[in-house]
């Protein structure tokens, strides 16, 4: 059972093309639990993971929520990265 207070990160690429070229950000959950890291992989604007280890069904659950209902903003924090003009 994961610590209730254990810190949980996120984590995305920058704008990437999908097989189909579509416009896709990569995003990562980690977490530290009894020293074992977990974490859940995902894929907005689709909010689907697609790996885990750690998380329970119930908790990807919600982590795709999450993805879904946060896709705009992460699309747009990974324009930002994705230009390199805007690093300065």
């Amino acid at each position: 059972m994961p610590d209730p207070n254990s810190e949980l990160t996120l984590t995305y690429s920058s704008v990437l093309r999908d097989k189909n070229n579509l416009r896709i950000v990569r995003v990562r959950f980690e977490r530290m639990v009894s020293g074992k890291l977990q974490f859940a992989e995902g894929v907005v604007p689709d909010g689907i993971i697609d790996k885990s280890n750690g998380f329970s069904p119930e908790e990807v659950v919600s982590l795709e929520e999450y993805l879904k209902g946060s896709a705009d903003e992460i699309m747009k924090k990974a324009k930002v990265i994705s230009n390199p003009l805007k690093w300065f």
